[in-house]
C-alpha cells in the first residue's frame, strides 16, 4: 500500500486529527517564504530583521518590510491547501489545525478553532506593553496610515503582533497547541517539523500513539521520524488525500 493510501485509510477511521502547517501551505499561494535562496529584501534577510533588537534600532524598516508583506499577502488567496483544511475542521468534529504562518489564510478559508503559534502580521501591540502582552488590535488597511503606526493608548510606537526569532511563543498558545496532540493522525503539513517547540508537537502526538505524516515538497530531516512521508506539492497533495476521503 502506498504511503498516501495508508494515510488515507488512517484518515477514513480517525475521530482527532491534527494539522500543522508551515510556509510550505502557503507556497502556491504566492507568499514568499522570506528564508534561504532569493528571500532577502533590500538586501535584508528576515533573520536580521524579525527581531526586537531590530526593531529597536530601526523601527522604520522594519515596520517598512512588514508593509510590503502585508500588501504582498492581501494580493494573494487561500490555495487549495487552506480549502481543503478548512472543510476538514468544518465538518469533521476533532479535526483541529495549528499554523506557524502569520498570513491568516487559513482564516480568510474559513479554518475553524485555529491556533496560530507565531500570531497575525496583520495585528499589531505596543512596544512598550501598556496593557499587557496579550492585548492586540486589528488593522488591515494597507497602507497603513501612519509609519511606523502608533499605540492608540499610549502613543507609543507599536510592533506586529507576531512571534519575533529570540522570542518565546505564548505559553496559552503552545499549551492549546500541545492539548491537541492525543490525536489519532498528526500531520506536518509544508514544515520541516524540526524546529522547537513546534517540532516538539509531532514527536509529543506519536509519543501518545498517533499515526503521523508528513507532507511536504522534498526529504526533510523530520521524514524519518514519521510513519508516511508523502514528498511533493501540499497543496495537491491534501486535494487528492481529500478526494479519496
Amino acid at each position: 500500500m502506498s504511503q498516501l493510501n495508508e494515510l488515507t485509510t488512517r484518515l477514513r477511521n480517525a475521530s482527532a486529527v491534527t494539522v500543522l502547517t508551515g510556509a510550505g501551505v502557503s507556497a502556491a499561494s504566492g507568499i514568499p517564504t522570506f528564508r534561504g535562496a532569493g528571500g532577502l529584501w533590500r538586501n535584508f534577510s528576515a533573520t536580521e530583521l524579525a527581531t526586537p533588537e531590530a526593531f529597536a534600532r530601526d523601527p522604520q524598516t522594519v515596520w517598512e518590510w512588514y508593509a510590503w508583506r502585508r500588501e504582498q499577502i492581501l494580493g494573494c488567496d487561500p490555495n487549495a491547501a487552506h480549502r481543503v483544511l478548512a472543510r476538514w475542521t468544518q465538518t469533521r468534529p476533532g479535526w483541529r489545525v495549528v499554523t506557524q504562518n502569520v498570513d491568516d489564510l487559513h482564516v480568510r478559508a474559513g479554518t475553524r478553532g485555529l491556533v496560530r503559534l507565531h500570531g497575525s502580521i496583520f495585528e499589531l501591540r505596543c512596544w512598550r506593553s501598556c496593557r499587557g502582552e496579550r492585548f492586540v488590535w486589528r488593522d488591515e488597511r494597507v497602507p497603513l496610515p501612519e509609519m511606523p503606526p502608533r499605540c492608540p493608548d499610549c502613543g507609543g510606537l507599536a510592533r506586529p503582533a507576531v512571534v519575533w526569532f529570540g522570542e518565546m511563543l505564548d505559553p496559552r498558545d503552545l499549551e492549546t497547541a500541545a492539548a491537541l496532540t492525543p490525536c489519532d493522525v498528526f500531520i506536518a503539513a509544508g514544515t520541516s517539523a524540526v524546529v522547537y517547540p513546534a517540532a516538539g508537537l509531532l514527536h509529543e502526538a506519536r509519543a501518545q500513539g498517533a499515526f503521523t505524516a508528513e507532507l511536504n515538497t522534498e526529504v526533510t530531516d523530520a521524514t524519518r521520524d514519521v510513519d508516511a512521508a508523502v514528498q511533493g506539492p501540499v497543496e495537491q497533495t491534501l486535494a487528492a488525500l481529500d478526494k479519496l476521503l
